[in-house]
């Protein structure tokens, strides 16, 4: 069987898609080494696509080949540049994310992968262009794919009500810690290194990830200032600052600055920017708490990346964090900050607390594999191939 992977995001900082789609491929070359696979990419950067071979481990792999095809843009290469390579040299399945290729032999299975349907519950959070692609897009690319693979079982549910997907079609898979990330140094002296290279507080509670609008900073902003204002937790939180981690780039929420400002947190919020994946670990490590209040979340990597290393961790109460955090974290409605400020102060007040989410969340992590997750996919391309 010929299997065709859509690598582009790989080396594109792309946050949790880039993830999904690096252990996947990396966890596809562990098990198999029967199946001819072509990765397809736009990057045409020779030594970036040599580190990348080293990364997954497919450097010297025979089954493995990373087929490079520039174009001048994303919608390019879905359009024309890929469906030309695959009408000349078709594979059998091709796995990508959200907007499938057109034009592609009818033989050529497509296995399209969905993080989220944010954008049809919070299109005022997305951007007019991005929305106009998604809304036009999706649909059709729902219709094109023979099998849809969603992040979480809640996120195939929602796309089966949304989109009058046959239950059939849609299948779902859960994201797991990588092994890179829990090889990483988290050392004393590697955490002290982290918080000098991206000018660190000495303490600190931490959300890391994109932040667009539907991750709900703010709130979280809005918790820190109601703690600021806690009299008999004064002394303690003098020092706890909190620090939000992800590149300021696209579709940034401009709320988060305003918030800062209103609350005069200045001094008290830290913005490092895009974390080097090497870093990520002893970034986490370093904090007393992990926070993710998003809105919505198809299923929220950070969280178990979190859990796997000790740090106590809050989540916003929504059915996916629920699906993949179970006990293992504390809860709190993403609308009222108030009650993200009370659990914060539970965590800070109660070393039994501290100590059982510590526990549970290595605990709960644990139940989550890489390679459980490349090993369902393959059966279904090879299901889908008979």
């Amino acid at each position: 069987m010929k299997i065709g992977i859509d690598i582009r995001l790989i080396g594109k900082k792309q946050t949790g898609s880039e993830a999904v789609f690096f252990n996947l491929a990396k966890n596809l070359a562990k098990i198999d080494s029967e199946n001819e696979y072509k990765l397809f990419t736009d990057i045409t950067d020779t030594t970036v696509l040599q580190n990348t071979g080293v990364s997954l481990g497919i450097d010297n792999q025979k089954n493995f080949e990373i087929i490079s095809l520039p174009t001048r843009n994303k919608f390019s290469w879905n359009f024309w540049t890929l469906p030309i390579y695959l009408r000349k040299k078709p594979v059998d399945v091709y796995l990508t994310q959200y907007i499938t290729p057109w034009f592609v032999p009818k033989k050529v299975k497509i296995v399209t992968i969905i993080h989220d349907i944010s954008f049809e519950f919070y299109p005022q959070f997305i951007k007019f262009w991005d929305l106009f692609f998604l809304k036009s897009l999706i649909p059709k690319s729902l219709k094109r794919a023979d099998k849809i693979m969603a992040v979480s079982k809640f996120t195939q549910d929602e796309i089966i009500k949304y989109y009058k997907v046959d239950p059939k079609k849609a299948d779902w898979f859960h994201n797991a810690v990588s092994e890179d990330f829990s090889m990483q140094d988290i050392s004393e002296e590697k955490i002290k290194t982290i918080k000098k290279k991206y000018n660190l507080p000495e303490r600190y509670i931490l959300y890391i990830g994109t932040l667009q609008p539907r991750k709900n900073i703010p709130a979280l902003i809005e918790a820190v200032a109601l703690l600021k204002t806690e009299p008999n937790l004064k002394l303690k939180l003098n020092s706890l600052k909190l620090v939000i981690a992800g590149g300021k780039g696209h579709n940034y929420d401009k709320l988060i600055d305003e918030v800062v400002g209103r609350n005069n947190l200045a001094e008290d919020v830290f913005f490092p920017g895009y974390i080097d994946e090497e870093d990520k670990a002893a970034i986490m490590k370093g904090a007393d708490i992990f926070v993710f209040p998003s809105f919505y979340e198809g299923f929220g990597m950070p969280i178990i990346e979190a859990m796997s290393l000790g740090v106590p961790t809050i989540v916003s109460d929504i059915p996916p964090h629920r699906e993949i955090a179970n006990n293992a974290t504390l809860y709190f409605k993403p609308e009222i900050p108030g009650e993200l400020t009370q659990k914060i102060k539970e965590i800070i007040i109660n070393e039994m607390v501290r100590d059982s989410l510590s526990r549970n969340g290595k605990l709960q992590a644990e139940k989550f594999s890489w390679q459980k997750t490349a090993q369902k996919l393959l059966n279904i391309f090879v299901e889908m191939n008979h």
